[in-house]
């Protein structure tokens, strides 16, 4: 059986989902965009992934890591795999990637309920807050500074001690910590939505000081950049095609 997509696509193979049995799956596509992008193809690949359930945010990357970042939510992995190679043949080169899950922490316990689906089926972008990053974070298992060996209930102490520092700046940060044991290299991504470019700043150096993360914590490379519309972003970041003023 097979099921036939529009705009010119070979018809591929139905397959059934591939879901978590809670949340979200989650994909961070950071991708080069070189001469041959056709942008009518990448607004395309991300209007297809909406039309069907998903959620899709994209950025304009600053620095030279890549140009163009894409984070997409869909229940489906296979769904998000579809992007990615829509993505592909529209002319994005993929320079890197991260493929996490939404989820509930084990220190979440007792969490209202509103907050808890907050976590596992998030709206996103929030309105309003424009600057953007992600880095992937593992906690430490060197000798003397091994998480995973401290009790549950020091461990429970130290990321409510984290977690206070990170309320404080409620209405300016929001953050997104997504699982990936066992799915990427790292254990979590945290992707965070800010207000100002200097709230990214300082948000993640005033947490660096919290013990669960100075004592325990390893970073990944981080992304930055600003959210918008994905047509604006592209119609931006291709020069030859809109004047910057």
């Amino acid at each position: 059986m097979s099921d036939y997509h529009p705009g010119g696509e070979q018809p591929v193979e139905a397959l059934p989902p591939v879901e978590p049995s809670v949340g979200l799956g989650v994909v961070h596509l950071f991708g080069k965009l070189g001469p041959a992008v056709d942008p009518t193809a990448v607004q395309e690949a991300v209007e297809r992934i909406r039309a069907g359930g998903g959620q899709v945010v994209a950025v304009a990357v600053l620095g030279h890591k890549a140009d163009l970042g894409i984070m997409a939510l869909h229940p489906d992995l296979w769904q998000l795999r579809d992007l990615q190679t829509r993505l592909g043949r529209a002319g994005v080169e993929i320079v890197d990637s991260y493929v996490s899950l939404t989820e509930l922490s084990e220190y979440a316990a007792g969490l209202p309920e509103e907050a808890q689906q907050a976590r596992l089926h998030p709206q996103l972008p929030p309105q309003g807050k424009p600057a953007w990053c992600f880095y992937p974070m593992s906690k430490r298992r060197n000798p003397g500074q091994n998480w995973y060996e401290l009790p549950f209930d020091r461990r429970r102490e130290l990321m409510y001690e984290h977690g206070a520092t990170g309320r404080k700046f409620s209405g300016r940060v929001l953050q997104l910590i997504t699982g990936s044991t066992g799915i990427d290299d790292y254990e979590w991504g945290v992707t965070l939505f800010c207000c100002h470019p200097d709230d990214l700043k300082e948000v993640v150096y005033k947490m660096r000081y919290d013990e669960a993360s100075a004592q325990y914590a390893e970073f990944g490379s981080f992304y930055a950049g600003m959210v918008a519309p994905i047509d604006i972003i592209l119609r931006r970041l291709s020069s030859d095609r809109v004047e910057i003023k």
